[in-house]
């Protein structure tokens, strides 16, 4: 084994142009089998072990000119492994360009491979940070674990962000693996994920080393570490419910080409209605039991606030005992019909009175609204909603109060997967402004039955684990979901289906390490790996 291992790590390390880039990409595509719904955890190992025998192509020396060629390979063997994950992990956003295909069916290629070509910058630029600190010995699997790490923190912030499937994934997916994240949150899960998942790739190197000293072993037991510490976290977890909350989560998997035609508006509050008002067994008898009632983000396809026949509709439905939280379009009183819109999440009494709201922050770029509109509707571009001007993003994140319910954190849509971000900072905004839970309405119509779905649940199941908050989910099409303070799913709705999920409202937990502290577990991490990778470089 270790012969063929080191046969592979020389064919890897000398690979050369056309073939080098090949075997780069094919080591991304492979690596995006570990992110859900697979979940196959060694084919990272494939991928970071492919990483770290790239950089080995790259050398060691840093006279000036020499230096020069090796960042660029470098550069080129981050971007292509890069493009590689990206496209394997994110060709369900070519779903969303199928929606309309009179529209957007031309732009298919610029969603499967333009968004990969882009995002594959920043495990370049990882390579790049990586190949800084390169040695000949063990030390460089820390160096790849720094670089790619501060690539996939930048990749969260430049740009608007996209933290979507970042390495630390692979770990964070899992609810028993990812009690980590209650320390140190996603941030810090990649950089861990990476050098466990590198490791193996020094069972390569010529170097015979005491058995428990090597890194491979030593990777191991990180991984029974991090294992440990999530079944000792669980083993003691107790969850309370909230007295006097009853939820009903109302998913009507609407086909996403008629949710945003006006036409169909009131056949869709119609299935809302009926199907919210379903009986789920002969002692439960509609929404009579039900203190609140939650649909699903943008639910209908105009503007709620100025239809007074469906207001009256709900009204009718939802009594004097039941408050409805519905994702919709808001648009302030008075203004005009192509006044500002905002992508909302509504709070609606017996009364059809609109009691409380609050509007996304963090749009979707091409989606929600046009970075440069402008200028890129000028040459044709649209977002994919179509609203003249796109929407207009809340001025800032707040703590949304409902009769009924504790407070809460609203997060429309892809919100959810910010680490960091969901809620007010407890140190700054003080411990009362602390949410009891987490409400994150979404739509993922947009991607079909494909992977999408299952990614967007497992980020949004993280924040739970980093927060200490419990998560109550409405999805259009699925997966919609009720999940305690430790990530473990207590209810469920499939991908797909059809139906209503009654449920009671977990108590949140105290706040974790990384809740009151963000940032410094996770600088600490990162100035420990260059601390030692500067290390090992001196022992060149």
């Amino acid at each position: 084994m270790p012969d063929r291992l080191s046969r592979i790590a020389h064919f890897v390390v000398l690979s050369d142009g056309w073939q080098r880039c090949l075997i780069a990409f094919a080591a991304g595509a492979i690596g995006a089998l570990a992110m859900p719904p697979v979940g196959f955890f060694p084919a990272l190992i494939v991928t970071m072990s492919c990483g770290v025998w790239l950089l080995d192509g790259c050398g060691t020396k840093n006279e000036v000119g020499l230096l020069r060629i090796r960042v660029r390979a470098a550069l080129a063997a981050g971007w292509f492994l890069g493009f590689g994950y990206f496209v394997g992990g994110l060709y369900w956003l070519g779903a969303a360009f199928l929606v309309e295909p009179d529209r957007f069916a031309w732009a298919l290629p610029l969603g499967v491979f333009g968004l990969p070509a882009v995002l594959a910058i920043f495990p370049a630029i990882g390579f790049a940070i990586s190949l800084m600190l390169w040695s000949a010995n063990a030390s460089r699997i820390l160096a790849l674990a720094f670089g790619l790490g501060m690539s996939e923190i930048a990749r969260g912030y430049f740009f608007t962000g996209f933290p979507w499937n970042d390495f630390g994934m692979a770990i964070g997916q899992h609810p028993s693996l990812a009690q980590g994240a209650a320390l140190v949150g996603l941030y810090g899960l990649n950089p861990l994920t990476i050098a466990i998942c590198a490791a193996p790739a020094t069972l390569a190197d010529p170097v015979k080393r005491r058995w428990f000293l090597s890194p491979t072993v030593l990777a191991v037991a990180a991984f029974v570490a991090v294992a440990a510490y999530g079944a000792a976290r669980l083993g003691s977890a107790t969850v309370e419910m909230t007295p006097n909350v009853r939820l009903r989560i109302m998913q009507p998997n609407l086909p996403q080409d008629a949710k945003f035609r006006p036409a169909a508006g009131p056949d869709i509050l119609r299935k809302y209605i009926d199907l919210s008002d379903r009986s789920t067994s002969p002692s439960v008898s509609g929404l009579a039991n039900v203190t609140h009632l939650i649909w699903p983000e943008s639910a209908f396809p105009f503007v709620l606030s100025r239809e007074p026949q469906a207001l009256r509709m709900i009204a009718a439905t939802l009594g004097s005992h039941t408050i409805l939280l519905t994702g919709a379009i808001r648009m302030d009183p008075g203004a005009r019909a192509d006044g500002a819109a905002y992508n909302s999440l509504l709070a609606l009494e017996g009364s059809g009175k609109i009691v409380a709201s609050s509007d996304k922050v963090h749009l979707v770029p091409f989606g929600e609204y046009l970075p440069g509109g402008r200028f890129l509707r000028a040459v044709g571009l649209r977002q994919f909603i179509a609203l003249p001007g796109g929407f207009t993003a809340g001025d800032t994140r707040r703590i949304m109060n409902v009769p009924g319910l504790p407070p809460f954190q609203p997060l429309i849509c892809y919100e959810a997967i910010f680490p960091s971000e969901v809620t007010p900072n407890v140190i700054s905004a003080g411990p009362a402004a602390r949410p009891a839970f987490l409400l994150n309405v979404t739509n993922d119509g947009w991607f079909g039955l494909t992977s999408g779905p299952y990614q967007h649940l497992a980020q949004a199941r993280l924040r739970t684990i980093e927060e200490g908050l419990p998560l109550v989910r409405a999805a259009n099409t699925g997966i919609s979901a009720v999940i305690d303070p430790f990530g473990r799913t207590l209810k469920e709705l499939s991908l797909g289906t059809e139906g209503i999920l009654d449920s009671q409202l977990p108590k949140p937990i105290e706040p974790t390490l990384f809740s009151r502290h963000p940032y410094a577990p996770v600088s600490a991490i990162f100035l420990a790996l260059l601390f030692m990778s500067l290390a090992g470089r001196r022992r060149i």
